[in-house]
């Protein structure tokens, strides 16, 4: 597969300054091949190791795909376990740090609710 930059996705210029902030310099295959395909509202499913970036891979599109003037929950990912929710909403804090139209929060058990109803208002 032919490497190619961020940059050649068609990201906002917002997204691309929180990928640059993270470090990453080109999408993995799995970024190159999903994240144009889900920017275009298709569905997918991606399949790769672990560390290969399918985090970013789902979340980058669904970041671009907020509306800021929407403020009610636009999205929702669901993980199989507390760490991994944990995990996910940090990394896709990182990718929306520099928009100021999405902000993330995991909500799981284990925790008090009305805290995290506090936090979803």
């Amino acid at each position: 597969m032919t490497s190619i930059s961020f940059s050649e996705l068609g990201l906002t210029q917002d997204l691309l300054s929180a990928i640059t902030n993270m470090g990453f310099e080109n999408p993995s295959p799995i970024q190159q091949q999903a994240i144009p395909v889900l920017l275009k509202g298709k569905d997918i499913v991606g399949q790769a190791q672990t560390g290969t970036g399918k985090t970013a891979a789902f979340g980058i599109p669904l970041i671009q795909s907020i509306d800021p003037s929407e403020k009610n929950i636009q999205a929702l990912v669901v993980c199989p376990t507390r760490e991994l929710a944990i995990q996910v909403a940090a990394e896709l804090g990182q990718l929306a740090k520099t928009s100021k139209s999405a902000k993330m929060l995991a909500v799981y058990g284990g925790e008090a609710i009305s805290n995290q109803i506090k936090a979803l208002k």
